[in-house]
Parts: structure tokens; C-alpha cells; sequence
């Protein structure tokens, strides 16, 4: 079953790049674009979506006094260029907030954890507002879906990232950066300008490199706080 959603911007360029990154979402299926918060409205009142980009500056009502207005509204990704109303959206239960310009990862990050909010809510699962576990990652002309505990680590090929998992590889058309916002936080983290590690996976460590299935993971000395804080040193 697809995810089905709608954007509202006031900039129809803003709705262009969302149509553009939603094209490469396999389980998102887009059911309508608004410029004009008060179409997007009456849409709602006869049919239901699961999700909806928001817009917060628009110029005849705000994003966050148009979701406030909804009965029952649908899951909400606030989409803005001003990052001063994010506190405001967690507290009317947005599960995301976009910063513009936001990248297809970033894109993807939103779209997965509202997927995995989803499925939890039809299957009677408590839903939580947590991170899903797992990801999906684009290789070739396809979209692979990755669980998170089956990363070991990952490692910057020129233009490309390569996912080790425990049981295969998979390449990425990715920066190193896109994925560091593709991940979780809590759960990965880079040590080296080339690779980013999964924290549970990790086996030993010395002054050069952490050990993953015996495979040396050099440490970067730009990143030394934030492997001092995983291996809690």
C-alpha cells in the first residue's frame, strides 16, 4: 500500500523541486500540489491523504494556523525556509521539518519515518515518533530498502558510497554528507573524512583504527570527539 500525500507551497518552484524528489520515493504517491492553502482545504474535506508537506510563510494563512485548523489532520513534514518555527511544529506533532533547500536524502529521511508511522499504525502498533529502521537507498535505476542493524559500516568511493551490510554490498550515488543526514544519529557515526560506522558494531578499537568483523576502520583526528563519545572514553 502507498503513502499517499500533498504539498502545499505558495512557490510554485518550492512545489517543483517536492514533485521532483517524490518521483524517486517508490512507496510515495503524490495525490495533489496547491499553491492556495484554502483549495488544499476543500480537497481534504472529501478526500484523505496520509501525509502532507506544509508550507509555513504563506500569504493568506500560515502552515501552522492552517494544520491547527484541520479536525484530523494527516501526518505533517513542514517544509520552510525559516528555521525559527521548529519548536512550533513539534508541538502540533509534525514528525518532520525540512529546511529549504532540502536534498533528495533529506527528502527520503522525512518520507521513510512517516512510511514506518504508517505501517505501525495498521498493524495496531503503538506509534511512536521515533526513527524507522530502516532506510531507502537508490543504486543503479533502483530503490533498495535497507534495515539498519544490517549496516557494519560504510565508505566513501569518489562520487559514491559503498554499504558494507553483514550480508552483501550495495553502491550509492551519495556524498558522504548526504548520508550522514540520511542516518540516525544516535545509532552511526563518522570517524574518518571516508567512513561512517554503525556505534553497535564496533568490536575493539586501538589509537588508529576500530575493528569491525576484524576489519580496521582508520580514525580520522578531526573526528576524535565524537569516537571518544561512542566508546564513551
Amino acid at each position: 500500500m502507498k503513502l499517499t500525500a500533498i504539498a502545499i507551497d505558495d512557490e510554485p518552484v518550492a512545489l517543483a523541486v517536492i514533485k521532483n524528489h517524490a518521483a524517486m520515493v517508490p512507496f510515495l504517491e503524490m495525490k495533489g500540489f496547491f499553491t492556495n492553502a484554502f483549495d488544499a482545504i476543500d480537497f481534504l474535506s472529501k478526500e484523505k491523504v496520509d501525509l502532507l508537506f506544509l508550507d509555513i510563510k504563506m500569504p493568506d494563512i500560515s502552515g501552522l494556523d492552517f494544520l491547527s485548523s484541520l479536525p484530523y489532520p494527516p501526518m505533517t513534514v513542514f517544509t520552510t525556509a525559516y528555521s525559527e518555527h521548529a519548536v512550533k511544529s513539534f508541538e502540533l506533532d509534525a514528525i518532520d521539518y525540512l529546511l529549504k533547500p532540502f536534498s533528495l536524502i533529506r527528502f527520503m529521511k522525512a518520507c521513510n519515518k512517516a512510511n514506518n508511522l504508517l505501517q505501525l499504525k495498521q498493524n495496531g502498533t503503538p506509534v511512536s515518533k521515533e526513527q524507522p529502521d530502516y532506510i531507502f537507498v537508490k543504486s543503479g535505476y533502483e530503490q533498495f530498502r535497507i534495515v539498519l542493524e544490517d549496516i557494519l559500516y560504510l565508505e566513501s568511493a569518489g562520487n559514491y558510497v559503498n554499504f558494507i551490510l553483514t550480508d552483501r554490498k550495495l553502491i550509492s550515488r551519495l556524498s558522504m554528507q548526504e548520508v550522514v543526514d540520511l542516518l540516525p544519529i544516535a545509532l552511526f557515526t563518522r570517524v574518518h573524512r571516508s567512513y561512517i560506522v554503525a556505534n553497535n558494531k564496533i568490536e575493539r578499537a586501538d589509537r588508529n583504527a576500530l575493528y569491525i568483523k576484524n576489519i580496521p576502520i582508520p580514525i580520522g583526528a578531526a573526528y576524535a570527539p565524537a569516537i571518544e563519545r561512542i566508546l564513551n572514553l
